[in-house]
């Protein structure tokens, strides 16, 4: 047990002797409430004069937010997407991004800083400090705070100073317009039928991914597999006559898988009439997510798409077998032209890829 004397406020805590006298320190069990520093008035609370500059700056910084929101909107419809320009400091960058930048920054600092000169000019400024008490509050508490709402509201001078509120309000309101309006301009244009069109036509000759060489039925053996792609968009020509993005958009949707099969093995009839002594060719990009379906499993005579294991049955129309896609591989209807080479007969009938709302 402790030998320490106990005192009004608790236990003695000795003090240490070096340098020190030998005598005992209280430690209080509950510090009393030192209260608050008195309140010293700011000069809007006492200068009329004062509180309308206050005023008007606050005002000043919301409307400059309302300018930033209107400005927004004329570059968002205004400026040319791909304009370019040299910025000093910067370089060269997009024009157009730069002028959203600006506006949409200038739109944000005039609420902001507008909110803050505000609450440091013109709002009450006492410092008050509340005791915790029970979350749940009785029916005398929520008048309470319904009181207080009204206080704040007055206190605000709201009701005396109806340029801030008209200005506060017009800026908070125009301020979601910048952003309602990109994502409505984000949703457009709209596709039109590109996604259910790809660039196989009548006529148009299989060629070898990534050679762009021609493919007669010989070469193909059974059990061998290529990767092709229309005419005119694989291989060196197509690099230097088109641009990246057009080939990238060919790469997603036009790519095909070319497949002899035993023709017993094959047991749909549609299949074999569309294919050319065996030979198929199959939209190589998964209905599930749009993955390159590439590997061929020659002994199931399989497709697999690595992303999420979606497998087709090439030897029955390439139905799915297991996984999360949803629709067979669309067929592509080949031929042979009067060189000997492989052609298409026209488009897929039915969109390749994923499964859109558009699609009917």
């Amino acid at each position: 047990m402790s030998n320490l004397p106990d005192t009004p406020h608790g236990t003695a805590v000795p003090a240490t002797t070096e340098g020190h006298s030998d005598r005992s320190l209280a430690v209080p069990d509950r510090f009393e409430n030192p209260g608050m520093p008195p309140h010293a008035p700011r000069r809007a609370d006492v200068d009329p004069r004062a509180a309308k500059r206050a005023e008007r700056q606050v005002a000043s910084l919301f409307l400059l937010s309302i300018l930033g929101t209107l400005g927004f909107l004329v570059a968002y419809f205004a400026i040319d997407p791909e304009a370019r320009g040299h910025v000093p400091g910067i370089g060269l960058m997009s024009l157009y991004h730069l002028a959203l930048g600006l506006t949409l920054a200038i739109s944000l600092l005039g609420i902001g800083f507008g909110a803050v000169h505000w609450a440091k000019t013109l709002m009450p400024g006492e410092e008050i400090a509340e005791e915790r008490h029970p979350q749940r509050s009785d029916e005398e508490t929520r008048d309470a705070a319904a009181q207080i709402l009204s206080d704040g509201y007055r206190g605000a001078q709201l009701h005396r100073r109806p340029l801030l509120l008209f200005t506060a309000g017009g800026a908070l309101a125009l301020f979601a317009l910048p952003l309602a309006v990109q994502v409505v301009g984000g949703l457009g244009p709209l596709p039109g039928d590109r996604l259910a069109r790809t660039h196989w036509r009548q006529g148009t000759r299989l060629m070898v991914d990534p050679a762009g060489t021609p493919i007669r039925p010989e070469h193909v053996t059974q059990g061998s597999v290529f990767h092709v792609m229309p005419e005119g968009f694989v291989g060196e020509e197509a690099e230097h006559e088109l641009d990246a993005d057009e080939l990238l958009v060919a790469k997603g949707k036009d790519s095909v898988i070319l497949v002899r099969l035993n023709p017993e093995d094959i047991r749909s009839q549609k299949e074999l009439d569309w294919g050319y002594e065996g030979i198929v060719a199959y939209s190589k990009v998964c209905t599930h997510v749009g993955c390159p379906v590439a590997l061929y499993e020659q002994q199931t005579h399989h497709l697999l798409c690595p992303c999420h294991q979606s497998t087709f049955d090439m030897t029955d129309d390439c139905k799915v077998i297991f996984g999360p896609a949803k629709r067979p591989l669309p067929q592509l209807r080949i031929s042979v032209d009067e060189e000997g080479y492989l052609q298409a007969e026209g488009d897929f009938e039915e969109p390749v890829g994923p499964s859109y709302w558009e699609r009917g």
